[in-house]
């Protein structure tokens, strides 16, 4: 059903299918949300109910958020301008920021409201009413079908925005739940205390999802790591092409789940044609263009020929991977050559190791230069360092 209200959903990889279904989502919780309100209030005020009022405001609060996801994805839609080159598809990881944060606080609303019941309990209580509770009842019925509606439009477009908001109704759900066992209990036992028990253990939970969702959506914003799978699926399809010997210094970076641009080095074959390989440069660029990904290749042109060089090159690579070994730290090699002198010979080569090595480049410059000597003392070694912009191997 919703295939056919919203237009080429079937391709949520599409930027203006994403802006379509966020929206949409949106637009659905500020209806459900502002009648559930509607409902809650006018039964409220008919019983004199004031759970049910209290509750119906909760819904109003969540309307709102909706309309921070409505707007969030609205601009996330609009195209490149002067100022915003890369488009403006990380308002959506501001909205999530927001909504995140929404979450938190009413978690710790909900814990000091829990916390005063306790302190201060009222004097006398009146049972609930059984319309009351069926009222109650269906309200977690329907946030319930919201949060997996929510849950449902995440997961298709990959939205961290939609991931808080169906997070966010499933703390109403057990929030307003608390409400309803504690008015059951209270029916049956007269124990005044369990609404307030029950509505601090949810708060936490709340708390402790909002933090967690703050933490993560911050993280995109800051610059997470690429996703292994993506930069290995990168990696994998550029060394499938004829004429790549070998790929390093990949760098990543997301302005939104369809705003990728990234660069990369790529070793060609120095006898080779220079105008051979910069078309098959050109073709790898122009291929993962189609798939929405901004790649730009630096050309590395490698001496692949000589058999000096290339046994030279093995006993190097040779060293470094005892010395990832000993290090328990992934090391690659890459853009090798040779520059022979009178007195001496450059060996050069650069290495990437992981941010995550607590060795300092001096010290690794040193042991690598110490043993690469071992070979042939009259070798230079002239090391560039590396570090990874993810911890992974290029698969070497």
């Amino acid at each position: 059903m919703i295939s056919k209200i919203i237009k080429d959903y079937n391709q949520p990889q599409k930027p203006e299918v994403r802006v379509r279904v966020g929206r949409f989502a949106g637009i659905v919780g500020i209806i459900a949300n502002i009648l559930l309100f509607s409902a809650k209030l006018i039964f409220g005020l008919m019983f004199k109910s004031i759970s049910i009022i209290a509750d119906s405001l909760n819904n109003l609060s969540d309307s709102g958020s909706n309309v921070i996801t409505v707007v969030g994805y609205t601009m996330s839609g609009k195209p490149a301008d002067k100022d915003h080159p890369y488009g403006h598809e990380r308002i959506e990881y501001i909205s999530s920021l927001i909504i995140a944060i929404f979450i938190a606080f009413f978690g710790f609303e909900t814990m000091i409201s829990s916390i005063e019941k306790i302190v201060s309990p009222p004097s006398e209580t009146e049972p609930f009413s059984l319309i009351s509770m069926i009222v109650i009842g269906a309200t977690i019925m329907v946030k319930l079908l919201i949060a997996l509606f929510y849950r449902k439009m995440g997961k298709h477009i990959g939205s961290d925005t939609l991931k808080a908001s169906a997070l966010d109704s499933i703390g109403d759900v057990f929030a307003t739940g608390a409400v309803l066992v504690g008015m059951i209990i209270f029916n049956q036992t007269g124990f005044i205390y369990t609404d307030s028990i029950i509505g601090i253990i949810i708060a936490l939970y709340i708390i402790i999802m909002g933090i967690k969702l703050v933490i993560e959506t911050s993280s995109q914003l800051i610059g997470k790591a690429p996703d292994a799978d993506f930069t290995f699926g990168i990696i994998k399809k550029i060394k499938k092409y004829d004429g790549v010997l070998g790929i390093h210094d990949l760098v990543v970076h997301s302005y939104g789940k369809n705003r990728c641009f990234c660069s990369a080095h790529v070793e060609v074959d120095s006898d080779i044609e220079v105008m051979h390989s910069h078309d098959l440069i050109d073709t790898i660029e122009a291929d993962f263009l189609k798939e929405g990904i901004n790649l730009v290749i630096h050309m590395d042109p490698i001496s692949v020929s000589d058999p000096e060089t290339n046994e030279l090159r093995a006993k190097c690579l040779e060293i470094i991977a005892h010395f990832s070994s000993e290090c328990q730290t992934p090391i690659s090699m890459h853009d090798f050559r040779v520059v022979k002198g009178f007195s001496h010979t450059n060996v050069i080569f650069d290495i990437s190791i992981s941010n995550d090595a607590k060795m300092e480049n001096k010290v690794i410059c040193e042991e690598l230069t110490e043993r690469i000597k071992k070979i042939n003392p009259c070798y230079n070694l002239v090391l560039t360092i590396d570090r990874d912009y993810f911890s992974e191997r290029y698969g070497e």
